[in-house]
């Protein structure tokens, strides 16, 4: 409503302005047509969102249908959709159409994919007993609650995005036995000064170039040097991802 508000006074004051010596009569006219405008803009990107939206859910598949089966773990849809929505949002992002024929195949395998990547990952740390206590699954499960003013609000948001609470509970304990794997078995790899100036450089570059004050490298440089090391520890376990894989059973069944 408010962005409707600033859309409709913005143009009314253009016109009032284009107006001036003008008749009374015009300046009506013109304010009317200046609104009627803004209006029917707002209604066909209203309309524009809600169809895009609705083809996106449309992708969604059955909460029960398994869609890959991993070692003779199932994969249900439940959890399909969940990691849907992240990719549909992602390819968004790239400036590309989800809901195209093209976007549409390439969001379902990288879902497929991301989902089969983060089950082998799972069963390893499974494999190694790493495991989530109850307290750090509350903890973490309250600096969610945390992000919404109200109970009703963080409920809303359950339902909005196809969760309960114990799905919840279960993606939470997920990411800390994950991030316990990856924190004892992944290695980040050294970073030279070398790579650090390399990429302050070409910060640096592209941030004259937009006109912006660029920092002094040495109050950059824990910032650069964190961001290239998890840069790494991503590279190194999208490889023990590639070589999970080889050795695993994996039944794709959408």
């Amino acid at each position: 409503m408010k962005k409707l508000m600033y859309t409709l006074l913005t143009g009314l004051m253009a016109v009032v302005l284009a107006a001036c010596g003008g008749n009374e009569e015009s300046k009506e006219t013109k304010t009317d047509d200046q609104a009627e405008t803004a209006v029917n803009d707002q209604k066909e990107q209203q309309k524009q969102m809600e169809e895009m939206q609705k083809k996106l859910e449309e992708q969604q598949v059955d909460e029960e249908k398994t869609v890959a089966v991993v070692n003779d773990e199932e994969i249900l849809g439940k959890d399909y959709n969940i990691v849907l929505a992240s990719t549909q949002g992602l390819i968004q992002q790239m400036g590309q159409d989800p809901t195209s024929k093209e976007g549409a195949e390439q969001v379902k395998n990288q879902t497929i994919d991301s989902l089969v990547g983060q089950t082998l990952l799972l069963q390893e740390a499974d494999k190694k007993s790493y495991k989530a206590s109850e307290e750090e699954i509350n903890k973490q499960l309250d600096q969610i609650k945390k992000q919404f003013k109200t109970e009703k609000e963080f409920e809303d948001f359950l339902k909005t995005t196809g969760l309960d609470m114990k799905t919840l509970e279960t993606q939470i304990a997920d990411g800390i036995k994950l991030q316990q794997y990856v924190e004892k078995e992944v290695p980040g790899g050294k970073v030279t000064d070398e790579e650090i100036q390399k990429t302050y450089d070409q910060f640096a570059e592209q941030g004259k170039s937009a006109g912006q004050e660029v920092p002094k490298l040495e109050d950059m440089k824990p910032q650069i040097e964190q961001s290239l090391q998890q840069q790494k520890q991503q590279e190194v376990l999208a490889q023990q991802v590639e070589e999970l894989k080889k050795n695993a059973k994996i039944e794709i069944k959408i």
